[in-house]
């Protein structure tokens, strides 16, 4: 099976949120963003349980170098956020049940009837996707329509999207056209955009590819996302030279007494 990635455009978002409607009917995920939240016109905010597509309406100022056709202006910008589907996924290193697998299609996909709730995924993503559900405790997050995948359609949030901002296909080929795109809005004097694909990192590389403008960061993306694990290495290398220093320090103890 071939490798299956999302890139979403961000410069052709509309924030219409047709992709999170989709998302939610096809998926059944439960309600949300009824709460009127004061930041701008974001009611749900983040990705969730019940969130697994979420339009970011960003106000962009100067201070990030964008704003629309003038740089000069305050303007919105919007981005189509989801899982990210890491090549090295945190969520599923860190899963003691096998709930978290990683298809045919390489994506990174949750079986809720395996999943014990025990939350490890949660802390284990370096991105903040995976969330509990309050219910009943199980992790949730985007699926990648994995049922769609194998019936040879495309997911429903890139079905839906009415601009063409979320294209989906095989890894390699929405690549190459982040690099086409890219080209396309720097000669059209869009000098600030850029492609958000972390492969240097840990995570070494993400199934969710973005094009935005300016710093990713307005947009939640992390400059440098790393898996947890990472850290083990030194991590347990402090514990030993702490536990070397602890016996050296009995024993020196002991030493003095006698």
């Amino acid at each position: 099976m071939a490798t299956t990635a999302f890139l979403t455009d961000s410069t052709l978002c509309i924030g219409c949120k047709a992709c999170e409607v989709a998302c939610k009917e096809w998926n059944e995920v439960p309600a949300d963003g009824f709460d009127w939240s004061g930041h701008s016109y974001d009611n749900t905010m983040h990705l969730g349980h019940s969130t697994w597509r979420h339009v970011k309406f960003v106000e962009m100022t100067t201070a990030f170098g964008v704003g629309g056709n003038s740089g000069a202006q305050i303007t919105w910008e919007f981005s189509s956020d989801v899982c990210k589907h890491c090549e090295n996924a945190g969520c599923l290193e860190a899963c003691p049940t096998g709930s978290i697998v990683r298809t045919e299609f390489d994506t990174v996909y949750v079986q809720p009837d395996v999943c014990n709730g025990c939350g490890y995924c949660v802390v284990g993503c370096p991105f903040g996707v995976i969330d509990r559900r309050p219910t009943d405790g199980r992790a949730f997050k985007c699926t990648f329509c994995y049922d769609r995948q194998k019936a040879g359609l495309q997911p429903a949030c890139a079905t839906a999207c009415p601009t063409g901002s979320i294209l989906f296909g095989e890894i390699d080929d929405m690549r190459a056209r982040a690099d086409t795109r890219l080209g396309e809005l720097r000669a059209r004097g869009v000098e600030d955009a850029v492609i958000y694909d972390p492969r240097e990192t840990s995570v070494g590389g993400i199934h969710a590819m973005f094009i935005v403008r300016g710093d990713p960061e307005a947009y939640n993306l992390p400059a440098n996302p790393q898996v947890p694990t990472v850290y083990l290495r030194d991590g347990w290398r402090s514990a030993a030279m702490a536990a070397v220093a602890l016996i050296a320090g009995t024993a020196l103890a002991f030493a003095g007494r006698r």
